[in-house]
């Protein structure tokens, strides 16, 4: 073989991976491009954001003020580091809790004795806005896991 057919052949087979891997690119469906989950694996599954009663700012007041997350998977999620925070930047940060599959997890405001099916934010003010406000839950990345608005769309827009 010459010189120049063994160029050209190797061109030609160079081009054949090239053209066939553009194609197997092109066969990805569009999920395996995108990263994001189609639904969230922690959900903002209730809010109450305003507690039953006169706002007395008492610790069971406070405590009637709280916001439900679900995990959607049959497998525990590690939510370590993971933060809870409002419109007005008041935020919880998770610390050393594993949400079981299929469970839920309700974040009190007020003071209180964490347990594996509730948690306390350990303030003496209510966090949650009853006309309008915005939970929004973060992953430990600062990633955007999911949000739950009341009273307004997301931006304060009306």
């Amino acid at each position: 073989m010459s010189a120049s057919a063994s160029v050209a052949a190797r061109r030609l087979a160079a081009a054949a991976l090239a053209a066939g891997a553009l194609v197997s690119v092109a066969a990805l469906p569009a999920s395996a491009a995108d990263h994001r989950p189609a639904r969230p694996t922690v959900e903002i599954s209730a809010v109450q954001a305003d507690s039953p009663g006169r706002d007395d700012r008492s610790n069971r007041s406070l405590n009637k003020e709280w916001v439900e997350l679900t995990n959607t998977t049959r497998h525990a999620i590690n939510l370590d580091g993971w933060t809870l925070s409002d419109d007005s930047g008041h935020r919880y940060t998770f610390n050393h809790y594993r949400l079981a599959g299929r469970a839920t997890v309700r974040v009190h405001t007020g003071v209180g004795r964490d347990t594996r099916t509730d948690v306390f934010q350990d303030r003496r003010a209510y966090v949650w806005n009853n006309d309008r406000d915005t939970a929004t839950l973060r992953n430990d990345h600062g990633r955007l896991v999911d949000d739950a608005s009341w009273g307004h769309r997301r931006g304060g827009h009306h």
